[in-house]
């Protein structure tokens, strides 16, 4: 990619988490010379408030040379564009909340990405995301679209099947998120690792992390560090207590299969019945976050407006700079290591070929170059992922099929779920609440 200025933009420029992906571009204009963002999101009173508050974060970190625009129009949005960064979330917080609610009546795992709660939000993501691409084939054919929005391994198999030529990388910070509380708890420095991972999106393990500045694979320690003690809550999660109960859970992941180290969503199918215990059904992770960072977001917005405001904190995390560095690595030609959703195709040998896969792989001005497992994994493993890759294949045969029979197949086979007949119930009841964003199942 030869340009001398890079056009970007954020769709669901709206959402709480832009912010930090701004903060990201600012500071890497020295490998991403940014000349024009663009905020796009279909909720006008979000992307005017996050458009007031980048204004703001321009005003404070000085910066005058980009161009700053938001849109509701997706011809504006994705004309002359040379990255489209997507974090959609079609339905907003107060389908969320409906995807964790109605599980946990059940008695099932109430998440927005896993379980049956996660399949709800995927036939709603993937709607919503083939709407962006195709608005991308339209408008700028030639633009990079790394994709954020969840879940992931539903979206990449559901793009790879309607658009496989897209210029797509699909992306997941969950596992940089892990590195880098474990590098903040443990005084490593997580730029100095070369992880070895694989499994689908929140649903993997590290095999190895080998530290560069010491010259050794420091996984065998800190799984040792883990297991006796849970890990505190990194600074750009602090206003957030629900993650110390991830954590925490991450250690008796540990406790039990030491081997490798876990992926911490992989609670919610290892420990289902324990997630459910501990859920309130009145009070999820959806009402956590309209009465946090959402109300704050809003809060800050009107404060901006009004001149009343603090200085805004500036500790958003790595998810920013994960997005910004694989447009930098694509943009430069400079082949760096990502965690990518990917398909298989040979990359784990003993998994079916058509698999979307979440694996290292170096990123340039081709796309994504995935790494080769090069060794059979475990039959544990294996036999986990094959369960849950087949529902996914599924639910997105659903999505394509109108088909009622295997979207039901699909919901049977999660691994959160133990009873067909709970299946069908929950099912049944997500159907009408998303009659305004999913497809017509048919009977």
């Amino acid at each position: 990619m030869k340009k001398s200025q890079v056009n970007i933009t954020i769709a669901g420029g709206g959402a709480t988490h832009t912010p930090g992906i701004v903060q990201a571009l600012f500071e890497s204009r020295d490998k991403l010379p940014i000349h024009e963002l663009r905020l796009y999101d279909i909720d006008q009173q979000k992307n005017d408030d996050m458009f007031v508050i980048i204004q703001e974060m321009m005003k404070q970190l000085k910066v005058k040379d980009i161009t700053l625009s938001q849109t509701t129009n997706p011809k504006a949005a994705f004309s002359n564009v040379d990255f489209v960064f997507s974090q959609i979330r079609v339905g907003d917080l107060e389908m969320r909340e409906k995807d964790e609610k109605i599980p946990l009546k059940y008695g099932l795992v109430g998440q927005e990405t896993c379980g049956v709660g996660g399949f709800s939000y995927g036939l709603r993501s993937i709607k919503g995301l083939l709407e962006i691409v195709k608005f991308v084939q339209d408008y700028s054919p030639d633009a990079w679209i790394l994709n954020y929005t969840n879940p992931e391994s539903l979206i990449a198999e559901a793009v790879r099947r309607k658009y496989p030529n897209a210029k797509i990388l699909n992306a997941c910070d969950m596992t940089i998120s892990i590195e880098e509380t474990i590098a903040r708890n443990y005084g490593y420095e997580r730029k100095n690792w070369v992880a070895q991972y694989y499994g689908l999106n929140h649903f993997g393990w590290y095999t190895s992390i080998f530290d560069k500045s010491l010259g050794r694979d420091v996984m065998p320690e800190i799984i040792q560090k883990l297991k006796k003690e849970p890990m505190k809550v990194a600074s750009f999660n602090a206003k957030d207590p629900s993650w110390q109960d991830a954590w925490n859970m991450l250690t008796k992941n540990l406790q039990l299969f030491p081997d490798y180290l876990p992926n911490n969503y992989l609670e919610y199918y290892l420990f289902p019945d324990i997630v459910v215990n501990n859920s309130n059904p009145n009070y999820t992770r959806a009402n956590q976050v309209m009465d946090g960072r959402l109300k704050e977001t809003k809060e800050l917005a009107a404060q901006i407006r009004s001149n009343h405001f603090d200085d805004i904190h500036f500790d958003f995390g790595e998810h920013g700079n994960y997005i910004v560095d694989m447009a930098a690595s694509i943009f430069n030609d400079s082949h760096e290591r990502f965690m990518l959703i990917v398909p298989n195709v040979g990359a784990i040998p003993n998994l079916r070929a058509d698999s979307v896969v979440e694996i290292p792989a170096y990123v340039g001005c081709t796309g994504a170059e995935p790494i080769s497992m090069r060794h059979p994994i475990n039959n544990f493993h294996k036999g986990l992922m094959e369960a849950q890759d087949a529902a996914e294949k599924l639910l997105v045969d659903a999505y394509f099929e109108h088909s009622y029979q295997k979207a039901l197949q699909a919901f049977t086979l999660n691994q959160t779920v133990p009873s067909a007949d709970k299946a069908k119930k929950v099912l049944d009841e997500l159907i009408v609440v998303n009659k305004d964003y999913w497809p017509e199942l048919n009977k």
